[in-house]
């Protein structure tokens, strides 16, 4: 109020209301040519190839920092002395830090992402609990679209606080399935069987070969790994398919996919035994 007062008496209301507009002139031109410049930047690392994540992280902060001199000079203009309100802001800085510490982790955190970019924009990765694709990395927080169409805001401390899977980082994957037959099936028979579904298949990749092993003999049927690899784009729908493809050729060449079974002995009065299986 006091400075209000001042204006008023060292000014006639003609030259503050000139003030008044020439500071609004310099706020208006002032931000145009703030986002002017953080688009002509955005566009030279575009055109670097830097990653898009790293241009809109650089470019928020950039656009922050360029509105608050583009304030401070049209404050100034008004006749404010801008060094006592300089000194009022960084105070009230500190202050706000101090209350927001969570909030400035998660701007140290998202710091890190853009700069170590364990991932980038439109990769499938699993952070801070979530699983679904990268839309954009903020200032203080990640979104990520999940498989089933969900939009989910997670702080980046979260993701950085915890182990990130990027589905996406390669171009490749491979599927690993558990297939069983009975014991008393033709183990040959069904592993050549299964290869020949893997090798017909055409999102399954010659190069590196599908690989069959023997992995268990479990305690009620024996356990092959089937391990194809396809590329990373063509994982859900392949895996999916193989499966109901390997479990009609099996069964089509006499092969059996068994279910758990117990054999059962049941004691009657008379000490006879009568088998059951369940």
């Amino acid at each position: 109020m006091d400075t209000v007062n001042q204006l008023l008496a060292d000014y006639n209301v003609v030259e503050l209301g000139i003030r008044l507009i020439g500071a609004l002139l310099i706020f208006v031109i002032g931000r145009w040519i703030a986002r002017r410049i953080v688009s002509v930047i955005n566009k030279t690392m575009r055109k670097r190839g830097i990653d898009d994540l790293l241009i809109t992280f650089v470019g928020n902060i950039l656009g922050v920092v360029l509105l608050l001199v583009v304030v401070l000079i049209a404050v100034g203009h008004l006749g404010i002395e801008v060094t006592p309100l300089i000194a009022i802001l960084g105070g009230a800085a500190i202050a706000v830090g101090l209350a927001l510490q969570s909030s400035l982790s998660n701007f140290a955190s998202g710091i890190m992402l853009v700069s170590f970019r364990p991932f980038t924009r439109g990769n499938f990765v699993e952070a801070g609990g979530v699983s679904g694709v990268v839309q954009a990395v903020g200032i203080f927080h990640t979104t990520l679209q999940t498989p089933d169409n969900r939009l989910v805001i997670v702080g980046n401390s979260a993701i950085t606080g915890s182990p990130i899977t990027n589905y996406s980082a390669y171009e490749t994957r491979r599927i690993d399935l558990m297939i069983g037959v009975h014991y008393d099936d033709d183990l040959k028979l069904a592993r050549d069987t299964i290869m020949g579904v893997l090798t017909a298949h055409e999102k399954v990749l010659d190069d590196p070969e599908p690989v069959i092993m023997l992995m268990e003999l479990g305690d009620s049927s024996v356990d092959f790994a089937v391990r194809p690899w396809v590329r990373a784009e063509d994982f859900w729908p392949t895996r999916s398919d193989l499966l109901e493809q390997i479990k009609t050729a099996l069964e089509a060449a006499g092969c059996s996919i068994p279910f758990p079974q117990r054999d059962v002995h049941v004691y009657n009065e008379n000490g006879a035994i009568t088998d059951k299986a369940a």
